[in-house]
């Protein structure tokens, strides 16, 4: 990685358990998925289809593909599974997702009005065929959950069989586990970290600054979602102490 006179932090290759980077997908082409990927495709982890986008991408068979040559988790929108939920569909949905080749899907009830207990019936579903990504916190900034509601759900997530779990931070980095100004709320992560371990958490972090204080705060093997096509590379200079903001790590690195 790189021209090799730096001495920096090490970073895992691929495949690897910890600095994973997950990757929203906001509706790119499979010829730009296939650019974002040949430029930055060592650094991705995961690759999520948001929302409900999978359900209208002509060109999601392509794109699924790509991503398997590429040694990328591609894993499906939790909105998607959750309007399916709502319609009585789940079923189908789960049945159609593994058909077209979905390795992973998002469980989450961050839109809809789900009991606990259905979430973790969902999951148990959806384990028989996928990889879980359970993602805890819901997208209303109005309704937040509190640190103890947190743990709880977490640690249900867990025993379901969750393999992952994702803290809600959406797209606008401004609900979940930041305030309404995008700052992080450290009782919330650090709930979320007591409750599955830092492993096992991937932190909703779609603004720098949110990347950089969860950089510093973790190192760079934190686990970070959410993350723009654009903004793969930038990532990968915040892990390494490439950038101003966590500059720290590699200052001080000797041969």
């Amino acid at each position: 990685m790189g021209p090799g006179f730096l001495s920096l932090p090490t970073v895992a290759g691929k495949p690897r358990e910890s600095g994973r980077t997950h990757v929203l997908d906001r509706g790119l082409t499979p010829d730009a998925a296939a650019g974002a990927l040949e430029l930055t495709g060592e650094h991705i982890d995961v690759w999520k289809v948001g929302w409900g986008i999978a359900y209208l991408d002509r060109g999601l068979g392509r794109k699924l593909r790509l991503l398997r040559a590429h040694r990328v988790t591609s894993c499906l929108g939790g909105t998607l599974l959750e309007i399916a939920w709502a319609q009585g569909r789940a079923d189908e949905c789960l049945a159609w997702a593994e058909s077209v080749g979905f390795d992973a899907v998002e469980v989450s009830r961050g839109v809809v009005d789900m009991a606990l207990d259905d979430k973790r019936e969902l999951i148990k579903k959806a384990t028989q065929a996928f990889v879980v990504f359970a993602e805890t916190g819901v997208k209303d900034a109005e309704a937040p959950l509190s640190a103890a509601q947190w743990r709880d759900e977490i640690g249900e997530d867990l025993a379901a069989g969750a393999t992952w779990i994702v803290t809600e931070g959406r797209e606008s980095g401004t609900v979940g586990i930041y305030d309404g100004s995008g700052h992080p709320r450290p009782d919330i992560i650090e709930a979320a970290v007591s409750a599955a371990g830092v492993e096992r958490v991937m932190f909703e972090a779609p603004r720098t600054a949110q990347q950089a204080w969860l950089v510093n705060r973790f190192g760079p093997a934190v686990n970070l979602a959410n993350i723009a096509p654009d903004d793969v590379l930038p990532l990968a200079t915040l892990r390494l102490g490439l950038r101003a903001d966590t500059a720290a790590l590699s200052i001080h690195q000797r041969p």
